[in-house]
């Protein structure tokens, strides 16, 4: 089990490289594009192999026990050691991480992107999942540190590279901003690793057992605010989200769907796994700040997707979405803010439930885009007929991609029964009874800001599906103005249909859909892993 942990984070660092190389003539297949691309499938599907293993042979009935550790110095004189380990709070983001990974090779493989070439591709999205799955694995603040900032390089270049327009500003302030909150991250984890009574250490468990009490008071609030700023810029937390819509809407669709399904996650991992064991104190004073914020990007998100949604606002499906992840990150915030097992409980479950089903949408209005050659909901709103209204747009032109649209939309908007709903309701849960000495007055305005914010999110996401799927509500022989009928080339003529769902589609999209639903009605999948560690990392927390 140490050996296949350390194999799945090295696996696609291996594979990155290979990707560079000449492929052998005789895997060449059609030509070197498609064996790179074949190679990315495959070492990414390794990976999820190797993952599902180390899954399986986890045992279930420790789930709060930290489990295929691997425990070498590497640099003594600071004591940052190369220190791996998986427990209920990080196996499910590891399997998640190199699902969507291995999802968007095979994507990828039989849409190969638009752009230069294909081998730096690959070899991008290998060293993004190794970052990632590092990130997910490591135990030791020095490494965490480098593990999160090896993923900038990666997303930079697949955006800068491969995305659509505005890609070069996009990318260039998807960069500052994480690297500025990630200097002031630096300095909270060495200002912790540091300050401990015993002498310089960064090993995650070894000050999540100490609890803080080698730090002040002030040393833990100045440590849990520099933190907990680089991570929230990375979550993405209200008001540090700005480089987020312009990222989503420019970068490629495997792209988003990684930037939106795992990237997102490494913040709110941080939060639970470091600074809520490390600076409890600290984290315990900014609390309400916390929570303050995260609801005001609940109904902040929500109230720009409504306004990207109505008609005639032009707004852009993907830009829509990304919007709705500042929402859906926000119920993560609030969970962790309430500093209780129900609260961290939810984050960690709505955690993964928003990288399935944004995954999703991503993928789909990826689908969308390529088959229309626009995201404009004005123009998506046409229906085959190319009339505003009286027919049935997706529902009419492609059935099967508009019922899979409107799936996603409803499991996002946290209908019961699907995944969205566990993490949402555990989190106000949370936020009834917060942890001892957090106002609970307060918290209880925080909660009914936050069920606003769900009410919110329906609209918008009703509007979506009776708009793109369902065709605009207005006249059925209303006729487009001029300026909303799409150019040529880029919408099919009226009364065309659209390529409807295809098979490898099928095969990269319905693994979501499934999961979606699973742990929708068995939600104690997760939470069976992650309460038990949960509980370590809060001790002394009753509820």
């Amino acid at each position: 089990m140490r050996l296949l942990l350390a194999a799945v984070v090295a696996l696609p660092l291996l594979g990155a490289g290979a990707a560079l190389l000449p492929a052998p003539p005789g895997l060449r297949g059609r030509g070197p594009e498609q064996a790179v691309l074949r190679h990315g499938v495959t070492v990414t599907g390794a990976v999820l192999a190797a993952t599902a293993v180390l899954a399986l042979g986890f045992d279930h009935d420790r789930p709060g026990t930290m489990q295929a550790e691997t425990d070498i110095a590497w640099i003594p004189a600071l004591g940052v050691r190369i220190h791996l380990g998986t427990d209920g709070v990080s196996l499910p983001l590891l399997v998640l991480t190199a699902l969507l990974t291995f999802l968007c090779a095979l994507y990828s493989y039989h849409r190969p992107p638009e752009g230069p070439r294909p081998q730096a591709f690959v070899a991008l999205v290998l060293l993004l999942e190794a970052g990632t799955l590092a990130t997910f694995a490591v135990l030791d603040l020095m490494l965490f540190f480098l593990a999160f900032e090896t993923v900038l390089i990666p997303m930079y270049f697949l955006i800068a590279r491969w995305g659509g327009a505005g890609r070069e500003r996009a990318a260039w302030k998807f960069v500052l901003y994480t690297l500025l909150g990630s200097v002031v991250m630096l300095l909270g984890l060495l200002l912790v690793g540091l300050g401990t009574e015993g002498g310089p250490t960064f090993d995650m468990t070894a000050l999540a057992e100490d609890g803080g009490r080698g730090l002040t008071h002030t040393t833990q609030v100045v440590a849990a605010l520099a933190i907990g700023t680089g991570l929230a810029v990375k979550t993405p937390m209200w008001p540090l989200h700005s480089w987020l819509p312009d990222a989503h809407t420019a970068a490629p669709t495997v792209g988003s769907v990684l930037l939106a399904g795992v990237l997102l996650k490494m913040g709110t991992y941080g939060f639970v796994r470091i600074v809520l064991p490390v600076v409890p104190d600290g984290i315990h004073t900014l609390a309400p700040y916390l929570a303050a914020f995260a609801v005001t990007g609940i109904v902040y998100g929500s109230l720009a997707c409504l306004a990207l949604a109505l008609p005639g606002a032009r707004g852009d499906l993907k830009r829509l979405i990304a919007y709705s992840s500042v929402g859906h990150m926000g119920f993560v915030l609030l969970g962790v803010a309430t500093l209780t097992r129900t609260g961290v409980n939810g984050a960690l479950f709505a955690n993964i439930a928003h990288g399935l089903i944004t995954g999703l949408l991503f993928f789909l209005v990826g689908a969308v885009k390529d088959r229309t050659g626009t995201t404009d909901l004005d123009r998506l709103a046409l229906d085959g007929a190319g009339r505003h209204g009286g027919g049935a747009a997706l529902y009419e032109r492609a059935p099967r991609l508009g019922g899979l649209l409107a799936f996603g939309a409803v499991a996002s908007l946290g209908l019961p029964g699907l995944a969205g709903f566990w993490g949402e309701m555990l989190a106000l849960l949370g936020a009834y009874h917060p942890a001892d000495g957090l106002s609970r007055p307060a918290y209880l305005v925080f909660m009914a800001i936050a069920a606003l914010g769900t009410l919110l999110t329906a609209a918008y996401l009703l509007v979506v599906v009776r708009r793109v799927c369902m065709g605009s509500p207005s006249a059925p022989d209303a006729v487009p103005a001029p300026d909303a009928v799409p150019a040529p080339g880029a919408v099919p003529a009226p009364g065309a249909t659209l390529p409807d769902v295809r098979g490898p589609e099928f095969a990269a999209w319905i693994p979501l859909v499934v999961l979606t639903v699973l742990a929708g009605l068995w939600p104690a999948i997760l939470l069976g892993l992650t309460d038990p560690a949960v509980q370590n990392l809060l001790p002394g927390v009753s509820r």
